[in-house]
């Protein structure tokens, strides 16, 4: 055989491999799909099958449409999130697609013309957040997008979550829905959390944040409710104020029924890729 008709077999065999791989992480998707559905429908709490994905890591953003819903929230809101990346993949983005005022803080640097021109409708801040500045920053923040009060916040920093969710609840800062992150290596009844360090840096470990069960004590000190756990990947969990408990009477109230362990295994982007200019088009419309 000559080096063409051998250049020519060994790409007919890549393409045979391309195929083949296709194919296989097309069956890993549905699999994966069909396993995360099981699990919503599974779980005790009905909101848990709200569970879809947008723009958050996984299913928040259904969870966080059907709660706003049921507190009639969907309209004219504002938002306020803590750690969201390179502003591609977090859990207010479908908020601004709602036409939200909001604002982000976090020290990633946005993608380019996520954060051009918006006025006062939205306003980033890149800084690296610990105790000394959060509050601060948010004032200034919720000054800039000429806004008093919050409806949601959302804060996922791999780290000093609890510290921070503290200061500014001790604020007065009071949104409708508070979603943060928890540590699920740890259920009920284990109270556990990080010592603060302003220097924290998460190192793909164990190590960061703090159990439902502390998150919950927290919360439950200034009459927040937990109502959801995000069943995907058991990492986000839903705290509503208390004034709008009579909306989810068909929540559990149980924590171990809410708790939601690390399925961090299910974790898969679905759909195609994300595109800048879509983000760019969301903002634009604001």
């Amino acid at each position: 055989m000559n080096t063409s008709d051998d250049i020519l077999e060994l790409k007919d065999r890549i393409l045979e491999i391309q195929v083949s791989l296709r194919d296989a992480n097309e069956t890993r998707d549905l699999i994966l799909l069909d396993e995360t559905r099981k699990v919503q429908l599974s779980h005790p709490n009905p909101l848990n099958t709200f569970g879809k994905k947008c723009y958050s890591q996984t299913d928040e953003d259904g969870i966080t449409l059907e709660i706003l819903r049921r507190i009639d929230c969907l309209k004219n809101g504002t938002y306020g999130e803590y750690g969201v990346g390179n502003g591609t993949e977090n859990n207010t983005l479908v908020l601004a697609a709602l036409g939200w005022r909001g604002f982000w803080v976090g020290g990633e640097t946005l993608l380019p013309n996520i954060n051009q021109g918006r006025g006062n409708k939205f306003c980033h801040v890149k800084d690296w957040i610990t105790l000394d500045n959060i509050v601060k920053i948010t004032s200034r923040c919720l000054q800039q997008i000429e806004r008093d009060t919050i409806d949601v916040i959302s804060i996922d920093l791999d780290g000093n979550d609890i510290h921070l969710i503290r200061a500014l609840l001790a604020t007065g800062l009071r949104p409708k829905l508070f979603i943060a992150e928890y540590n699920a290596k740890f259920p009920p009844p284990i109270e556990f959390e990080i010592v603060y360090d302003s220097k924290h840096i998460w190192d793909g470990d164990d190590y960061f944040g703090a159990s439902l069960t502390s998150l919950n004590k927290l919360f439950n000190k200034y009459n927040y409710r937990l109502i959801c756990c995000n069943s995907h990947t058991g990492s986000n969990a839903f705290f509503i104020d208390q004034k709008f408990s009579h909306s989810f009477d068909d929540v559990p109230m149980d924590l171990n029924e809410l708790f939601v362990g690390p399925r961090y295994v299910l974790y898969k982007q679905y759909g195609h890729p994300i595109a800048t200019k879509t983000i760019e088009r969301i903002f634009d419309t604001l």
